[in-house]
């Protein structure tokens, strides 16, 4: 059979126009159709095309090509570039500007407020064309790696091992150019270079000094040198330095409305500032607020629920899908007159503590000899001193939370959960390879998941409108 063959030298032209580039339904027009109705002056971004000095890229230009880049992985600003020379969809985004990977990387670090306002606008400009509701709000977090060496981490305890190791270094330094001073010979005295390798190591002996005094002052038990806002934290690739990035996603169709990143290494503080914060974009209330038991903080919960939101969250015993052995404290009763409990065998746990700091109460068995006697000692407690049963000062709180996940409607909103909130960091994860951020510090972490999380939406607005349909109604509502 014949094969189909290329041929190079064989004349050919593409179209006269940059325009022709790319046909009316390639999804780099809804990028394009996106950015040109966004209110980047309203962000902070200076739209001023009159103002003095050498020329600058079209901002509207520079935003397209970081959007539509991250959309398809591409992130890197040498990456970016290339893609401006070489990739007919980036040289039409752009209309032939072809900016330099240096100002790709110096645009994306000095707006990265306005990048974060974007995803703002994205999810209002959902709500005018009804994908997102504001109804039922889903709450989810991962750990993404930071960009920073993992041998930059220090702890108290490995500086203070390094620095004992620089100071034998030290003393063998010196004892060598001590018994090197009386040795001469035609090259000369061996000193100098040992006084160089003695400030090399002192130079590093100083720089660790530093990082022990920077871990005194900000009270953290590590401190990555490299990022030094990030945090050592646990992932599904065990121990990683990074950060944690949230999302709120509506039910309706997955959209994200809110993205954040905060330097914490779980997600126990964050459910109430995240529902508040996608409760700010659509400028409302939502009525059922939802997400896994990392978020169990019952004073937390507790704060959402008094605003009249439904809050679906299982506890930590819950989530582990089995039922509460004989001796969980749920087989305990509660004697409100006396103040205390009387556990399975009818023996009572009396009043010993309130921690207010940690905001519980602790009961124990009087006299400890009860418990050791009964025939469960050993199964129920091991402990000498009797059983002891701790109560949230919140506890009816922590029970109406439990009653409300166990509910049937509870059980089907909580399964939607998985449908509509893991799957977009598999997507960001798997399909864009986002496994470490490139940004470093807070802030460009923060800027750099706000744009992920819009490209994310103008995926998805794509797969559930058509590039025609949703650049038609963009132009329409904007």
């Amino acid at each position: 059979m014949s094969y189909l063959r290329g041929e190079r030298r064989q004349g050919d032209l593409l179209p006269a126009s940059i325009e022709d580039y790319v046909s009316a339904n390639d999804p780099v027009r809804v990028y394009d159709a996106f950015v040109e109705g966004l209110d980047l002056g309203g962000l902070g971004l200076d739209l001023d095309g009159d103002q003095v000095g050498a020329p600058e890229y079209d901002p509207k230009a520079m935003v397209k090509l970081l959007l539509y880049g991250y959309s398809y992985g591409i992130r890197s600003s040498r990456k970016l570039e290339r893609a401006t020379h070489h990739n007919l969809s980036f040289i039409w985004l752009m209309g032939g500007l072809k900016p330099d990977h240096k100002t790709i990387a110096r645009f994306r670090r000095s707006h990265l407020e306005v990048l974060k306002g974007v995803l703002k606008q994205c999810a209002r400009l959902c709500l005018k064309l009804g994908l997102i509701e504001g109804n039922t709000l889903f709450v989810d977090g991962t750990k993404v790696k930071a960009n920073a060496s993992e041998v930059q981490s220090w702890s108290r305890k490995e500086c203070e091992r390094y620095l004992g190791r620089l100071d034998a270094r030290i003393e063998a330094i010196l004892a060598d150019s001590e018994s090197a001073d009386g040795v001469e010979s035609k090259e000369g005295s061996w000193v100098g270079g040992k006084k160089g390798k003695l400030a090399s190591v002192k130079e590093v002996q100083e720089r660790v000094r530093r990082v022990m005094a920077e871990l005194e002052d900000s009270g953290r038990n590590c401190l990555n040198t490299t990022d030094k806002e990030s945090v050592v934290m646990m992932s599904g690739r065990g121990f990683v330095t990074g950060y944690n990035m949230q999302a709120v996603v509506d039910d309706r169709n997955g959209l994200i409305v809110t993205a954040d990143v905060v330097a914490e290494n779980n997600d126990l503080r964050q459910f109430g500032r995240q529902i508040e914060a996608a409760n700010g974009v659509v400028d409302g209330r939502c009525m059922i607020a939802c997400g896994d038991c990392g978020y169990s903080n019952t004073e937390l919960l507790k704060g959402v629920a008094e605003q009249g939101i439904r809050v679906i969250v299982p506890s930590q015993w819950q989530s582990l899908h089995h039922p509460p052995g004989p001796f969980h404290h749920d087989k305990f009763v509660y004697d409100a007159r006396r103040d205390g409990y009387i556990c399975p065998e009818g023996h009572f746990l009396a009043y010993r503590k309130t921690d207010y700091g940690a905001g519980q109460k602790a009961y124990q068995m009087k006299p400890a000899s009860v418990c050791r006697r009964c025939q469960h000692f050993g199964q129920c407690t091991k402990s000498k001193e009797g059983r002891t049963l701790v109560k949230l000062l919140d506890e009816e709180w922590k029970r109406y939370f439990e009653r409300e996940y166990l509910k049937p409607e509870g059980q089907a909103i909580y399964k939607r959960r998985k449908e509509r909130v893991e799957h977009l960091f598999g997507h960001i994860k798997r399909n864009l390879g986002v496994n470490t951020f490139l940004l470093r510090g807070l802030k460009g972490v923060q800027g750099e998941a706000s744009l992920l999380a819009t490209c994310f939406n103008l995926t998805r607005m794509i797969t559930l409108m058509g590039v025609i349909g949703l650049t038609g109604a963009m132009a329409r509502v904007t």
